[in-house]
């Protein structure tokens, strides 16, 4: 086996199902075209505000609505899930992304989009009655902070003993900072855009010189030190203003994104790295990364690039109040998951074209991999080409800095750049998840003062200094509580079974509407069939999770709070279905037509 067939295969599978079941969802089971041909105004035509409701070209829509879904976890998720072997997590990948991940996305933006845009909380509210609607609030708090431990951990092992990359990404703060200040003075985007990437490589480059130095000493942090760095760089990131450093380090990092995917494509094709994993190692029933079993834990530890839950912010945030049209939907929302799904086979071919035993080697402790018996084959090797010691350095993102370091240094003019190009990977993936938790910390924000303001007041005035500095102290407590306590086999699985149980969640409403409005009952087996494989994946992860992990004293992972976050989490989802099934009942009493004659009053 070797990566070009997989890439080829993969990118020929997603096209068909964008064509097919893509337009299938569209125009069949959600009836767009109708919509379209009805001219029914859109949230961002209906409300447009030039502030919140934009009506926006769908390409613009589109950039957008794609960096925000694709962050670290197709990148992370598929390097971690490699320990079962290439074809599990290529399997899942592509049944996940066109069943479930692809339907999701568009039926969670087609839904907010048919309540005016409304949060995913208020829509599940509005479909399924305040108690389901309360559980959803309630999820979505849970599972922001979730995930924000879950990225941040990524880059922690990364970035230890890497004053190199340390420094690379801390300097993009006030380059980032200074484009910001520069283009809201100037205008000139141009400029500030050639200036701010530029001193990003500068950067890259000037950090090798670093090692050594007293500044190198300097940023020379273990694990722990940036556990505590990272939640308090995050409580200060969230209270600046957008346009002074998310806005554009987003902007500066999607060129880099571009770039390195786009490179990692031409090197895949031009070097066609042979697959050096099995389709199946010995390691189905658990292992040194992942310690479930095969399933359920292929589905939890791969969530974006497959199905992920966390789309439900976006699909339900900034997006629906941007497409300027009904048909746009489709390219935005089921198109760029199925990108997303190609991003995470890239990162899954860069994960085995290693050797196994030097992929367990980065992704275990040293005592786990001392246990397995192996011995590295190129590591040595490596480490001594990107002048940076790589055993033990777990969370995935360095398995995917040495993964396409080893692709390109197979380029003969890049053979000498190994390290460069290690260093850029880690710094394109750091900044990437700074970005997500500036931006996962202020949602955790409004979530926080949105709930926890029903009981006390004063935390609810989205205007106050002492709300805001209260509510952003939480959120980042309590990620970084996670953070500091944990690690990447027992975080990572929170994360995922957290993440999961959203698109649940996401899916229960999609086939809820879609009972409502779809002229075939049968329809709504699109959104039935991957809940019910979900559903019963995210619950027997959990309670295999809670049993074996959590509340075990024995495992390293043992962790109380983990537990009683994915006990509650679980019930959740419990309540959220029940309500469901209700409704459901409720609804297949009523005549079809009937249903579908109510459902077009919502949207008129």
């Amino acid at each position: 086996m070797n990566a070009v067939s997989i890439v080829i295969g993969s990118v020929c599978i997603l096209l068909i199902a964008y064509r097919l079941y893509g337009t299938f969802m569209a125009s069949k089971v959600l009836k767009i075209d109708e919509l379209e041909d009805e001219k029914v105004p859109t949230p961002s035509q209906k409300f447009n505000d030039g502030r919140d409701y934009v009506p926006t070209n769908k390409w613009v829509t589109f950039g957008h609505h794609f960096a925000a879904i694709a962050a670290a976890g197709p990148l992370v998720g598929p390097v971690l899930a490699a320990q079962f072997g290439y074809l599990p997590s290529l399997l899942w990948l592509l049944i996940g992304a066109v069943i479930g991940g692809a339907v999701h996305d568009l039926v969670v933006l087609f839904c907010s989009m048919r309540r005016d845009g409304k949060s995913f909380s208020e829509v599940a509210k509005e479909e399924l009655g305040p108690v389901a609607g309360f559980c959803t609030g309630l999820a979505m708090l849970f599972i922001i902070t979730i995930t924000m431990a879950g990225l941040s951990l990524v880059v922690l092992h990364a970035l230890e003993r890497n004053p190199w990359g340390t420094f690379a990404v801390g300097i993009t703060i006030p380059i980032a900072m200074g484009v910001g200040l520069y283009h809201r003075k100037t205008g000139n985007l141009k400029l500030a855009t050639i200036v701010g990437f530029t001193l990003i490589m500068v950067a890259v480059v000037f950090g090798h010189y670093l090692n050594g130095t007293w500044l190198g000493d300097l940023l020379t942090f273990d694990t722990k030190t940036l556990a505590i760095i990272l939640p308090i760089y995050a409580f200060f990131a969230a209270a600046l203003p957008v346009w002074l450093l998310l806005q554009p380090r987003d902007y500066l990092s999607t060129f880099m994104k571009v770039g390195v995917f786009a490179a990692l494509i031409i090197g895949v094709i031009a070097i066609n790295p042979s697959i050096e994993f099995p389709a199946f190692t010995n390691f189905l029933g658990g292992g040194p990364v992942v310690a479930g079993p095969v399933w359920p834990f292929v589905s939890i530890t791969i969530a974006c690039g497959a199905i992920s839950g966390f789309h439900v912010f976006v699909g339900s945030g900034t997006t629906p109040k941007m497409l300027n049209r009904w048909k746009d939907a489709k390219p935005v929302a089921f198109g760029a998951m199925l990108v997303e799904c190609i991003v995470a086979v890239m990162a899954l071919v860069a994960a085995v074209s290693l050797e196994p035993a030097d992929y367990f080697a980065i992704n275990s402790s040293p005592e786990k991999y001392a246990e397995l018996g192996m011995e590295p084959v190129h590591l040595a090797h490596l480490e001594d080409e990107v002048n940076m010691d790589l055993e033990g350095r777990t969370g995935g993102a360095v398995t995917l800095a040495v993964g396409m370091t080893y692709i390109f240094k197979a380029v003969p003019i890049f053979e000498n750049l190994a390290a460069y190009f290690y260093q850029f990977v880690i710094l394109f993936e750091a900044v990437f998840i700074l970005t997500a938790i500036d931006a996962g910390t202020r949602t955790a924000r409004y979530l926080i003062q949105d709930f926890f303001g029903n009981f006390i007041k004063p935390l609810k005035r989205m205007d106050s200094i002492w709300a805001n500095i209260t509510a952003s102290a939480i959120a980042c407590f309590a990620w970084g509580y996670l953070l500091f306590s944990g690690d990447i086999s027992s975080v990572w699985a929170l994360f995922g079974v957290s993440n999961q149980l959203m698109a649940s969640i996401g899916l229960i409403i999609g086939a809820t509407v879609i009972l409502k409005i779809a002229d075939k009952r049968w329809y709504m087996l699109t959104c039935l069939i991957p809940l019910i494989y979900l559903y019963v994946t995210v619950n027997v992860a959990g309670f295999w999770m809670i049993k074996n992990v959590y509340l075990n004293p024995a495992n390293a992972g043992y962790n109380v709070i983990n537990g009683v976050l994915s006990v509650i989490m679980l019930v959740l989802g419990i309540v959220i279905m029940v309500s469901a099934i209700t409704k459901w009942a409720q609804l297949w009493k009523i005549p079809q037509p009937e249903l579908v004659k109510r459902s077009k009053s919502e949207v008129a």
